[in-house]
């Protein structure tokens, strides 16, 4: 059955959708309320990432399957990174077609490098020429053609499997074989790489959701929260940060969207924070407009009420006893919500908010209905303090006098375009209108790791569906790439 919410919630709706919301599942970790956590968390430790390392046999299997499939990406990679590329363009610019490479071998696979034996045609040759030349994994370019790209080395991971990879992905990219990036990504899957895993027989086109795969988005956004705090005590990112959530019932394009997901998925992130000791405030949009024209959209109508009635736990003898109210707030948006430490009027010494949640911010149609003045207001109040945005649209509406299509348009998207990605989860369709099959989806799933887009294919005898990587790469795939992985 569709649950539908589009519609203002009165009170004995809220009651209704409070009581079907899924149980809030117990913490395995428990609350660690050191107030030294950023700092202990900044430090390096052997147990927050496993490291994979490469053995003989997986470089060898990936030495072969390079030399059988893809021989003319390897010649494209000695023509880039290597002096023949600078010699081709050399020879070949007073009489073309006289020096051809013609084959690439890989020889020799490395955590750092590729070792190719290239065959080269030279017309000035009798016999093929045979070079050897070795292409570090963060090759520049040493030859400038408009066919070829020049792009940033790749953030160094722990696992050797995850650096060959999306290095190999970066070379692709550069010499712009796209294609080839998810069968790599496959091939590292195989190795033992998480990079690019989505779970397997999630049904999205079921609903419902089941309540395991709720829970299964739900760890994933605290996971990629978690990372990117840390990650910005550190400095490594921005503290304006994004999340996109997209599967079906978090899709307001679609009359399968579930108000109890998404409030679902912010007590989860919240909750996470707050066991390790960081104070958070949910912020929900107040309503916008002038006179008459005052209202909310309808994806957050009821909102803020439902994050108050909704099962923290936080009561007397529960799990999360005295969470709300000490280290989970609610707010709106704008200045006046950001909560500096001091002292209140009764001596009472008041904690700073650590991290700020906004949901769905949007701007509607109408006079002072723009979101972006008050988000700006309110990201200066926060200063580098974590802000995340959830499945935000700061997309302008057109509205009377100009005020979201012409007047400060340039400043509005530079400012939409400062939040920096950490998660992102979308499915793919046919078109923007139909919503049914399931083609796939784009995930980026942690700050740490690549844009991955995925095609969604079913398994032999109705044995279940899978998700298997097309094309990945340290930006997020352009829809002309993610069409060629689909045909290739």
């Amino acid at each position: 059955m569709l649950v539908h919410v589009h519609t203002c919630l009165g009170l004995f709706a809220l009651l209704s959708v409070v009581s079907s919301f899924s149980p809030l599942r117990s913490s395995t970790a428990g609350r660690a309320r050191s107030q030294t956590w950023l700092q202990e968390a900044v430090k390096p430790t052997s147990t927050t990432t496993t490291t994979t390392t490469l053995d003989d046999k997986q470089l060898d299997f990936c030495r072969g399957y390079l030399n059988k499939h893809h021989s003319d990406v390897l010649c494209l990679f000695a023509e880039a990174f290597s002096d023949l590329g600078v010699q081709k363009a050399e020879r070949n610019g007073f009489s073309g077609g006289s020096y051809k490479i013609v084959n690439s071998q890989v020889t020799n696979v490395s955590s750092q490098s590729l070792d190719l034996e290239v065959t080269i045609e030279d017309r000035d040759e009798k016999e093929p020429l045979i070079e050897k030349v070795t292409i570090p994994l963060d090759a520049a370019l040493m030859v400038k053609k408009p066919y070829f790209i020049s792009l940033p080395p790749v953030p160094e991971m722990d696992s050797d499997v995850d650096n060959l990879i999306r290095q190999l992905n970066r070379l692709c990219h550069q010499v712009k074989r796209p294609d080839v990036t998810g069968k790599l990504i496959q091939m590292g899957l195989n190795f033992g790489s998480s990079v690019g895993e989505v779970k397997e027989n999630m049904w999205l086109n079921q609903i419902p959701h089941n309540r395991y795969v709720r829970q299964y988005f739900y760890d994933l956004a605290c996971d990629a929260v978690m990372e990117a705090v840390v990650k910005c005590s550190q400095g490594e990112i921005s503290n304006r940060m994004k999340m996109v959530a997209m599967f079906p019932e978090l899709n307001p394009s679609m009359d399968s969207y579930r108000i109890g997901t998404l409030l679902e998925m912010a007590r989860s992130i919240a909750i996470g924070l707050a066991e390790q000791n960081l104070r958070v405030r949910i912020c929900v949009q107040g309503s916008m407009g002038v006179g008459i024209f005052t209202g909310l959209p309808k994806q957050l109508s009821g909102v803020a009420t439902l994050l108050q009635r909704m099962d923290w736990q936080s009561g007397e003898g529960e799990e999360n006893e005295g969470m709300i109210g000490n280290f989970v707030n609610f707010g709106a948006v704008g200045k006046e919500h950001v909560v500096n430490a001091h002292v209140d009027a009764d001596g009472k010494k008041v904690e700073q908010d650590d991290v700020f949640l906004l949901l769905c911010p949007q701007s509607t149609v109408g006079i002072e209905s723009c979101i972006i003045p008050p988000m700006q207001e309110m990201v200066e109040a926060v200063g580098d303090r974590p802000i995340i945005i959830l499945n935000a649209d700061l997309v302008d509406r057109p509205s009377a006098q100009g005020q979201q299509s012409v007047r400060g348009r340039k400043e509005r998207i530079e400012f939409a375009e400062s939040f920096e990605t950490i998660f992102h989860f979308a499915n793919l369709y046919v078109s923007g209108t139909s919503y049914f099959p399931i083609l796939g989806s784009v995930t980026k799933l942690k700050p740490s790791q690549p844009w991955v887009a995925h095609q969604r294919r079913d398994r032999l005898q109705d044995k279940g569906e899978v998700y298997v990587p097309i094309v990945g790469g340290e930006v997020k795939p352009e829809s002309e790439d993610i069409k060629q992985g689909f045909e290739s």
